[in-house]
């Protein structure tokens, strides 16, 4: 797996003071994507046991509410198996720590995957730019969903977060 970034102390993409994962590897192109440099596979540099423990001392601080993980789309065939392997691990280091996941999936074809066994919250669906409205909390456009995951796992419906 790639990734372009790692950023400190956002306030953007999940509730509170996070650290934020931008993976690279994204198949879905909506026009107008604020990340477009992400979408390649091979862009960016690969993630290895330095960023890993850049992440985990990010994690550390008592005020980095959690992890979030974007991009590109951390649901992408080349960056699911490390993303599920570092929310587990997260999850077990960082009990405390909420773990967002940003996704150009829709909750309904992702919900079986081993991932949101680990993750809070999945923010779902494609940007779309008719629906752009940059008072929505968490999300780009009108069309994409907050997902309580624990919620929605426990019944069998999406539970959007408030």
């Amino acid at each position: 797996m790639n990734y372009h970034n790692i950023t400190h102390d956002d306030m953007l993409n999940g509730s509170g003071l996070r650290v934020v994962l931008w993976v690279s590897g994204c198949s879905h192109a909506c026009p107008n994507c604020q990340n477009p440099q992400t979408w390649p596979i091979s862009s960016g540099i690969p993630f290895d046991s330095e960023a890993k423990n850049e992440l985990f001392e990010q994690l550390s601080h008592d005020y980095i509410k959690g992890i979030t993980f974007s991009g590109g789309d951390p649901l992408h065939l080349n960056n699911l198996g490390t993303v599920t392997d570092l929310a587990q691990e997260i999850r077990y280091k960082f009990p405390d720590k909420d773990i967002w996941v940003y996704t150009g999936y829709r909750w309904e074809e992702v919900k079986s995957l081993p991932l949101m066994h680990y993750i809070d919250v999945l923010v779902d669906g494609s940007f779309v730019e008719a629906m752009k409205d940059v008072n929505a909390p968490w999300v780009g456009s009108t069309n994409q969903r907050v997902v309580d995951v624990p919620a929605s796992l426990e019944h069998n419906a999406v539970i959007e977060k408030k």
